[in-house]
């Protein structure tokens, strides 16, 4: 039986791996997961410099998911470097750094910097605000994710998948976008935006007022928009949101995803990625179906 799947001329050993945010760089979860049985570990995000994210409060459960105004906290590239990279060799996965940035600058010098470091992939994050353009995400702007594309891959030795956000009127003309400018990959959905408020209180949930909802509540929607960028552009893509069993990660794959990330699911389960792992195996041999990429984009 075959799982293995090829993202950019990357192979991965299984198509199943780790959402950027609900996984760190794994050394939380070493003790719950085998990570030499993951197909990739996606790193948290990793800025040029330490970023001390949102006030809190900035988690809130929700009834199918939750939301989160974390704020892409991390100790910066130094740190990732000196720490979590050197832990990550230990184990037989492809390694993809997240890399988040407030102005374009920022992405490039995280780039440049990992230009030399043993990683396969580089997932960038484009639903980061834009500081110079007043605040909007990068990613809700078609000539914006282009340009973005562009300028990193003129520092990237390794491939660049661009994380597109949900947040857009088109989801379509964004992944084309990012094609034009020269994306290697892509992987969607990223977080959509909500709103919960503490009725006790009177007062919003979070002290952002507003965060990224995940979980179950948004899968039906990152698999609509994954068929339709499927459907839209060549480039291989990473489908995410809600994933919390194998039924789930195939769909994805039977509308055109060449692999799946696991995310919000790692928070109340631990073992969910391996879980993941086991069922599509299981299923594969239920259904006696000898090559995974059999079932990319089976459904038209």
């Amino acid at each position: 039986m075959n799982l293995t799947v090829n993202i950019a001329g990357i192979t991965i050993n299984n198509p199943v791996m780790t959402a950027s945010g609900t996984f760190g760089s794994g050394l939380e979860y070493a003790e719950f997961v085998d990570l030499n049985r993951l197909g990739a570990v996606v790193t948290k995000g990793v800025a040029n410099i330490p970023w001390e994210g949102n006030r809190t409060p900035r988690i809130a459960e929700t009834s199918a998911g939750m939301l989160n105004a974390v704020g892409l906290q991390n100790p910066g590239i130094d740190v990732f470097l000196e720490r979590d990279l050197p832990h990550l060799q230990r184990f037989d996965t492809k390694k993809i750094v997240n890399v988040c940035g407030k102005k374009l600058e920022d992405y490039c010098k995280v780039v440049e910097r990992l230009s030399d470091q043993p990683v396969d992939l580089l997932e960038i994050n484009i639903s980061c605000p834009n500081v110079k353009e007043g605040g909007i995400a990068f990613g809700q702007d078609a000539a914006s994710i282009e340009n973005v594309t562009k300028e990193v891959k003129k520092y990237a030795k390794q491939p660049i998948i661009i994380k597109l956000s949900p947040n857009v009127t088109n989801i379509c003309d964004m992944a084309k976008a990012a094609e034009s400018g020269g994306a290697d990959a892509l992987s969607l959905i990223n977080t959509l935006t909500g709103m919960k408020i503490d009725v006790e209180k009177r007062d919003f949930a979070l002290a952002n007022k507003t965060g990224g909802l995940s979980g179950p509540a948004i899968k039906p929607i990152a698999v609509r928009m994954v068929y339709q960028v499927a459907n839209a552009v060549k480039l291989p893509i990473i489908g995410m949101g809600g994933i919390q069993t194998a039924q789930d990660a195939l769909e994805f794959i039977m509308v055109g995803a060449s692999a799946v990330a696991v995310g919000t699911s790692n928070f109340a389960n631990p073992y969910a990625t391996i879980e993941v792992v086991n069922g599509i195996v299981e299923y594969m041999e239920r259904h006696h179906i000898e090559d995974i990429n059999e079932l990319i984009g089976c459904v038209k």
